[in-house]
């Protein structure tokens, strides 16, 4: 940006003064994500996790107490206890069925809670509107990663939520092409984010942006077309013989259903299966030799993805025992018969290794 004048110049009287300030290209996105969202103001961040942190610097101060769920995002844990922490922040971790009881919890010096629904991996649900009604009348902020639903799927301010994560990595993205993050925040907390993000200078690149504006015009259709695509895998998974359970928030003997049918509109392609006690070396068997399942961590694109998991070496509120070895999977946009025959023959090998 050229200022025309000195004037101009020692007053910024310009739209845009400098890079991090901003751009037409991140104006677009931040002013569609907040009419989305129900907010009062976006910043965009080079990934999830930047997201994550900007929301959580802009509350929280040195002699703080931050409760956050033990089903959370594990690098937003390892922020949490390797940042925060060093900085003079109490992190607590809490159970994530815990609902209004998390009043019990709260300490004078509570400054926020950090939920995430369905839990990372291991798919919990939590009761956002009772968690956020007991923080909020004892003064505190209420902060949310909604990456699985979007604001398409649960409206996270209209929930209570104060301060919302997004990783448009995922489904915004679309086509597993970029890293972005999105952070709203309502009107009460939205001067504090934008401050907090411009001391920072956490600009997401500029054909990162621009690849998020065209996400942006599909994702309503992906995303209804990824969610049926699993929930159907769901229930073909649950009959397998090869499974202990699936966990799927829109599936009805799920224990979170009722929660999920409540305050969701929908489901995203993500989700997590236990399998019968099976050897590494079986699973390995399993997974090696699937030609449509790509394992990789970045799931939200057109692509069916699948990874082992295990929460047992993080989790310190609750315990992990799930009777067996983890799976989660994201079913993408690809024929479902297929996806289900790729599996199938997974299986196969699964079985005769054991």
């Amino acid at each position: 940006m050229l200022f025309p004048t000195y004037d101009d110049l020692q007053h910024r009287r310009a739209r845009f003064t400098y890079g991090t300030a901003g751009s037409p290209t991140i104006e677009a996105l931040a002013q569609a994500w907040t009419e989305l969202s129900g907010a009062a103001g976006t910043v965009l961040t080079p990934s999830g996790l930047a997201a994550v942190t900007v929301a959580l610097m802009s509350v929280v101060n040195a002699g703080d107490h931050l409760l956050v769920t033990d089903s959370a995002y594990r690098p937003t844990r390892q922020f949490c206890d390797g940042v925060l922490a060093r900085f003079g922040v109490e992190i607590e971790y809490y159970d994530p069925l815990i609902g209004a009881g998390i009043v019990a919890s709260l300490r004078a010096n509570t400054r926020a809670v950090l939920v995430e629904a369905p839990g990372s991996q291991s798919f919990e649900m939590q009761d956002v509107p009772a968690i956020a009604e007991a923080v909020h009348a004892r003064g505190g902020s209420v902060i949310m990663d909604n990456t699985w639903a979007t604001p398409l799927l649960f409206p996270a301010h209209a929930r209570g939520v104060d301060l919302v994560i997004e990783a448009g990595t995922k489904y915004l993205s679309g086509g597993s092409d970029l890293l972005l993050g999105l952070t709203t925040a309502n009107a009460k907390h939205w001067p504090a984010l934008r401050r907090t993000f411009d001391h920072f200078a956490m600009c997401a690149g500029p054909e990162d942006v621009f690849l998020g504006l065209r996400g942006l015009r599909t994702m309503a259709l992906r995303l209804r077309e990824h969610g049926q695509q699993a929930l159907a895998m769901a229930e073909w998974l649950q009959a397998r013989p090869e499974v202990l359970r699936v966990l799927h928030p829109a599936l009805p003997d799920d224990p979170g259903h009722a929660i999920w049918k409540r305050d969701f509109s929908g489901a995203s392609g993500l989700f997590g299966v236990i399998l019968k006690p099976a050897s590494a070396g079986a699973v390995a068997a399993m997974l090696d030799g699937l030609e449509l399942f790509g394992m990789g961590f970045s799931w939200g694109g057109f692509e069916s993805l699948v990874i082992p998991f295990d929460c047992k070496a993080y989790r310190t509120a609750t315990s992990w025992e799930p009777g067996g070895p983890g799976l989660r999977f994201h079913i993408g946009l690809e024929d479902l018969d297929d996806l289900k025959a790729d599996l199938d023959a997974g299986f196969a090998r699964l079985r005769a290794a054991r």
